[in-house]
């Protein structure tokens, strides 16, 4: 191996680590709840489950905004220009924050409304508007700490967010816990767990932010305005957004269709998705966190350099792919511990095990050309048409014909929405071929303007 390439895996282990650390302990907190919420009842398993779909929604709305701060701010980190960072970090700050007023809005107002969108089952509607209710403040706090996070990893402060994340999701666990086993709380308790915990996470966020040196991020970013970055924020940033809405809204389809399959289905899908979690660690966080290493020396205007490092990035994230697959099949024979389930449900579970240990591997090759490869280059556009393309009008369309018009059984309507990895790769790989996506989006007339 050559130094070049001694320095790049070098730079992508510290960004990636701290990464993968916080996905493993976000993870285990998942696993946690299913395996805590497996003591009061399988209902309660799949009610969080669908319930947790909105918060999936919100989670891809704040990871899109992140990813085009971060798109562009890791390139004006890798030219060295911190005011603009900082107004880029306002941008994001203003939508971010305002979207999760209105799911906190949501949330505390309209959740048993909210359910009825993924099931129709009166159980699990009750209980997952219980859970909705009591997690209802987190949206906002969740909202807020994303954005300064995602400004922290744009200038390689990424083991501070390890830190700051593990605490709070650490807390998390034990307040679960409590509410569960001491007050006998339930699935309520969980949620008020969830919301404690977001709000500590925000206040580490902005104690970090007021005590570091290299860029002050604050609060009042949010009044910060820049004509020329704030419509290239739209511009870089929208698209990613949109890309994150689509696929996330996709997949909330595929739980509503899960949804009115019965409760087997999702609870089976529920306990399968604790161990994907884990087993995608490495291999998410190579890709998202390849962004910004990638990023930052296209900023430099080094684009030989970043595309070669790209190819290395590729590689390493394939492998962690395959190897995220073989660890959930590995995972099998542990699968009747994690939660107790109907003897359908535990059917199901098994067969979905196998069908997600093959998906993980083109997700992971989908994500590190998509989120990594083509953003770290500011090419967000081309995987929001692509989810477009294969998830509206090929897995959705698909999967509802399945399941209510052909009324196949779930295991069948399931495998058919999870195709959709592969659908998209042929023509993704075909995109990286064109380098499109290899250059340096930082302007040299920013401070022009008057701030």
């Amino acid at each position: 191996m050559n130094q070049e390439a001694k320095s790049f895996y070098k730079s992508l282990v510290n960004v990636v680590g701290p990464i993968a650390i916080q996905n493993l302990i976000t993870a285990a907190v998942g696993s946690a709840d299913v395996i805590m919420l497996g003591f009061v009842g399988q209902t309660a398993i799949a009610a969080s489950s669908l319930a947790g779909q909105v918060m999936f929604i919100m989670v891809m709305i704040a990871t899109g905004l992140s990813s085009g701060l971060v798109m562009l701010a890791a390139q004006y980190w890798g030219k060295q220009d911190v005011e603009s960072i900082k107004i880029l970090h306002g941008a994001a700050l203003r939508i971010s924050a305002s979207a999760g007023l209105i799911f906190s809005f949501a949330t505390m107002f309209f959740p048993d409304l909210l359910m009825k969108i993924f099931t129709k089952d009166q159980a699990l509607i009750e209980t997952g508007a219980e859970y909705l209710r009591a997690v209802s403040i987190s949206y906002i706090c969740f909202s807020i700490s994303q954005i300064f996070q995602a400004g922290f990893k744009s200038i390689e402060r990424v083991k501070i967010v390890t830190i700051m994340t593990t605490l709070a999701l650490l807390l998390n666990i034990f307040l679960n816990g409590i509410f569960i086993f001491v007050f006998k709380m339930g699935i309520f308790g969980v949620g008020i767990a969830t919301s404690i915990a977001r709000f500590i996470e925000l206040v580490f966020c902005l104690i970090y932010a007021g005590t570091q040196k290299d860029v002050r991020f604050k609060i009042s970013n949010i009044f910060t305005f820049n004509k020329i970055l704030n419509l290239d924020f739209i511009k870089y940033s929208l698209p990613a957004l949109g890309n994150e809405l689509v696929w996330g809204a996709a997949f909330s389809v595929y739980s509503v269709i899960l949804g009115h399959l019965g409760e087997d289905i999702v609870a089976a899908n529920s306990v399968v998705n604790v161990i994907r979690q884990l087993a995608t660690i490495l291999c998410f966080g190579m890709a998202y966190g390849g962004a910004v290493v990638l990023g930052k020396t296209m900023g430099s205007g080094n684009l030989a350099l970043a595309e070669r490092n790209a190819k290395r990035l590729i590689k390493s994230t394939i492998i962690a792919g395959v190897g995220g697959g073989i660890i959930l099949l590995c995972c099998y024979p542990v699968m009747p511990y994690i939660a107790s389930l109907s003897p359908l449900a535990a059917q199901y579970r098994n067969v979905l095990m196998f069908i997600n240990a093959a998906s993980i591997i083109g997700a992971a090759i989908n994500t590190v050309f998509i989120c990594g490869v083509f953003r770290a280059g500011g090419d967000a556009k081309f995987g929001f048409y692509m989810d477009c393309i294969c998830m509206w009008l090929v897995s959705v369309p698909l999967g509802l014909i399945a399941a209510f018009l052909l009324k196949l059984p779930p295991l069948w309507v399931y495998f058919i929405l999870y195709l959709d990895e592969f659908e998209k790769m042929p023509v993704i790989i075909i995109h990286y071929l064109k380098k499109g996506w290899l250059k340096n989006i930082t302007r040299d007339d920013v401070k022009d303007e008057e701030r």
